[in-house]
């Protein structure tokens, strides 16, 4: 039973903004449980979780899952109230960087992005994302890389906005090599991005690794420009791995970006070239 109830929801991350209303839930389910006169353990007997899972969903220490919220309505005869909750404990799940990040991702009209390690989340498939999250140390628990590859996930709205913004990746070779997960896991993530390659807005290139000159040796690159004209970016080798919004500091990461950009091979060149490491698999 413990198993099973482990899929019920994810847990409130201390301190996070959204706990109030994670408890607010929680109690609307009590209040509804308690007016059709059911039992914590009744009530979690016909969810198909245990009766102490109920009960850590009902003090607001659980995030209840959207599905969970559907089937509860229907069981507590709640006429809506509880489904009315499903899309902000959807989003409530992930964690709290992970919705700052979406939130700024959403209002980006473009977006400069490099990366030297992985490929770059937004371009990854659940299974990359969780091979590399059940890489992590000290080790996640499975509950956990679901919950962080979920909300990866989540973020690549991003494709389906509309008017679609720009976005411009540009990725080492090795990250196009490296098998996280397995060779069967690589061959799709390297499919996947050659899909997304093909869009109209997104331009995906690749630096070689025999390139003699790489001005990327200073880690990950993220720029996200808005429509009023303001931006903000980060790099792991620049201002101690923190966001930056000033222009002078921006100034330094498009400047790195662009020299990457240009010891990068073209879009169509790097299509090949990841069309051959496909056919190396």
């Amino acid at each position: 039973m413990n198993e099973v109830a482990d899929e019920a929801g994810w847990d409130v991350e201390p301190g996070d903004e959204i706990e109030p209303l994670v408890q607010a839930v929680g109690r609307l389910i009590k209040v509804c449980r308690e007016a059709v006169g059911m039992r914590a353990a009744d009530f979690g007997e016909v969810m198909g979780y245990g009766e102490d899972m109920i009960r850590k969903m009902e003090r607001g220490q659980r995030i209840p899952r959207p599905e969970f919220l559907d089937r509860a309505d229907q069981v507590l005869k709640a006429q809506g109230h509880l489904r009315a909750f499903m899309e902000d404990m959807r989003k409530a799940r992930y964690p709290k960087k992970v919705r700052e990040l979406a939130q700024l991702e959403e209002r980006a009209v473009e977006m400069l992005l490099y990366s030297n390690h992985n490929i770059h989340g937004l371009l990854q498939t659940p299974e990359y994302a969780r091979a590399l999250f059940g890489m992590r140390q000290p080790p996640l628990s499975p509950d956990v890389v679901e919950r962080e590859a979920a909300a990866r996930m989540a973020r690549k709205s991003v494709f389906d906005r509309e008017p679609a913004p720009t976005l411009g990746f540009v990725q080492e070779q090795v990250t196009l090599e490296r098998p996280y997960g397995g060779k069967m896991v690589l061959r799709r993530q390297l499919e996947h991005l050659l899909e997304v390659s093909q869009l109209w807005n997104v331009t995906v290139q690749v630096v070689p690794t025999d390139q003699e000159d790489n001005a990327g040796a200073s880690g990950l690159i993220e720029v996200l420009k808005f429509n009023d004209g303001t931006a903000v970016g980060r790099s792991d080798g620049a201002f101690n791995g923190r966001p930056v919004s000033s222009p002078m500091d921006l100034r330094i990461l498009e400047l790195r970006y662009g020299m990457i950009r240009a010891q990068a091979l073209t879009p169509r060149e790097s299509q090949a070239f990841i069309e051959q490491a496909l056919g190396r698999l």
